[in-house]
């Protein structure tokens, strides 16, 4: 197999012309159909270039024909199609022990480290807090309806963690030597994810269909020999002498294990304060704060796709932007949702969060983004660990303040955000946010230093998006949890820098950002408690 890259063709092409383009560039006259495979489909809309896919494929030729292309190559365009396979343990001997690996958290890190250690033969048991994908889903619905709110069973806690209730993107800058973002994509699409994931080059699930990979991810975890314990609330660690023995539950029992895996994610604050307690190493890290923006999917659309704006190969059009303005902090897009909903994702009672989802359809009316504005450990004070989840905790309890107690969010239109004047009535675009939003002023929920970075940076943004600054565009406050405000040291070995054999992982522990790099981090841990339980 030999593999093509920067295969680039109209946005309308028809299917042979791929194939015609492969051989050219092969200087071959024909290819048979077969032996062109899709490996990668990316969007070229570069600045100033008509809107183009560029592929990369897979080309199966002889190994004499692979050698005399090889040569002949010049541009760099071609190279032999490198192996995608994941493999781990080589040369090592993997047989259980007599306690079996505990995970606490069923997010992505924690499931695929339990799908890992179950087809390893190491039996884990996982700890959820939530319930099953099926009942929280139903709870969570029943919250942006009626505003009814369970502090255990929401858009943060259940099965699935955050990512549950999002649209499930999956891509990530992470590198991927070893293929373990590879093993994760493939490992979903056997799980009923859809097929595209392996090809499109900024590939996404959609809230509707994870639901089900979550499903069938249990059931293989069951089938292997791992146990999943929901509602079942972690709520001590038991440490001795530098080691740990096991985890203590809501209801009192202790399970014994010498190798515990944290991966509660990043609203599991109850844990952040355990940890404190127990004196286990943590560190502060930045974080970000801000809104949801909403602008209409069709402008969106419009400015990315031009004349292509509603092809069906395109789909809803997505956008991302980072801009570095006068303070010392960056503003940036983020869990941009095209056709999606903004909605309630509060894990507290009394405290307003605000998330962006979207189905894998993608059409709803409203595109939308979180836009953020950096905070720093400087920013906090010195001496409080959890002086990020404090700071988190404020905003959240104004904008719940503000919005009217009900788990309404507060809203603003964008023209009148930069006049600073309270809205008073909406325009065009219609707020999407469930259970409903209060028209306000966000300044009085958001720090000065967010709303002036925020204002700064819009005449920015929309040089590069024509548009982004629309006067009827939806602010909706607060965005608070865009990644976990500590890190929980962790060495070379995966083990915490503090207790042997307690293994923090994903974004709770300040390692991931996002499904697939939660996922990998996941993997990469199960892979060291793997190798630990090897040694022993």
């Amino acid at each position: 197999m030999i593999r093509l890259r920067q295969l680039n063709l109209r946005i309308d092409h028809e299917e042979e012309e791929l194939h015609r383009a492969a051989a050219r560039r092969l200087g071959l006259d024909d290819l048979p159909k077969d032996a062109v495979k899709i490996f990668q489909r990316a969007i070229d809309a570069r600045e100033g270039k008509p809107l183009r896919f560029s592929y990369t494929v897979d080309v199966d030729v002889s190994p004499q024909e692979e050698t005399r292309l090889l040569r002949r190559d010049r541009k760099g365009f071609l190279q032999t199609t490198p192996g995608n396979d994941y493999h781990f343990l080589k040369g090592h001997a993997v047989s259980p022990g007599s306690q079996r690996p505990l995970i606490v958290g069923t997010g992505p890190a924690g499931l695929f480290a339990g799908l890992l250690l179950a087809q390893m033969g190491l039996k884990p048991i996982l700890f959820e807090r939530g319930k099953m994908a099926g009942p929280r889903a139903r709870d969570v619905t029943k919250f942006w309806r009626t505003g009814e709110f369970d502090p255990e069973s929401n858009v943060q806690f259940g099965e699935g963690g955050a990512g549950t209730f999002s649209d499930g993107k999956l891509y990530t800058q992470i590198k991927d030597r070893d293929h373990r973002c590879r093993k994760v994509l493939e490992e979903l699409l056997a799980h009923g994810a859809p097929e595209d994931i392996l090809v499109n080059a900024r590939p996404h699930i959609g809230t509707d269909k994870l639901i089900t990979v979550l499903r069938n991810l249990r059931e293989t975890i069951l089938s292997l020999g791992g146990e999943i314990r929901y509602e079942s609330k972690v709520v001590d660690l038991d440490i001795s002498e530098g080691k740990i023995s096991g985890v203590v539950l809501d209801g009192g029992e202790h399970v014994a294990s010498d190798s515990v895996m944290l991966a509660v994610g990043h609203s599991a604050r109850d844990v952040f304060e355990l940890l404190v307690k127990k004196e286990i190493p943590l560190e502060r890290k930045s974080f970000s704060v801000g809104v949801r923006i909403e602008h209409p999917q069709s402008l969106i659309n419009r400015i990315q796709h031009g004349k292509f704006a509603g092809h069906e190969r395109l789909g809803s059009a997505s956008y991302r932007f980072v801009n570095h303005g006068k303070q010392r902090r960056s503003v940036y897009s983020f869990c941009m949702c095209p056709g999606g909903q903004v909605v309630g994702a509060a894990s507290e009672p009394g405290r307003l969060v605000t998330n962006g989802m979207s189905s894998y359809a993608r059409d709803e009316a409203n595109a939308n983004a979180g836009f953020m504005v950096e905070v720093h450990p400087e920013d906090l004070p010195d001496d409080d660990m959890l002086g990020g989840v404090r700071f988190q905790r404020e905003l959240e309890e104004k904008a719940f303040e503000l919005g009217g107690s009900n788990f309404h969010a507060p809203a603003q239109l964008l023209g009148d955000f930069m006049k600073d004047r309270a809205s008073t009535e909406v325009g065009f675009v219609k707020p999407s946010f469930r259970p409903g939003v209060t028209l306000t002023d966000l300044r009085e929920c958001l720090p000065d230093f967010v709303v002036k970075a925020i204002k700064q940076a819009v005449p920015r943004i929309a040089k590069r998006i024509p548009g982004f600054d629309r006067p009827d565009a939806i602010l909706t406050a607060v965005e608070s949890r865009s990644s976990s405000p500590i890190r929980v040291t962790r060495g070379k070995d995966m083990q915490s820098t503090g207790v042997q054999g307690l293994f923090p992982a994903g974004e709770g522990a300040g390692y991931a950002g996002g499904i697939i790099s939660a996922a990998v981090d996941g993997i990469r841990v199960a892979e060291a408690v793997a190798l630990r339980v090897a040694q022993d």
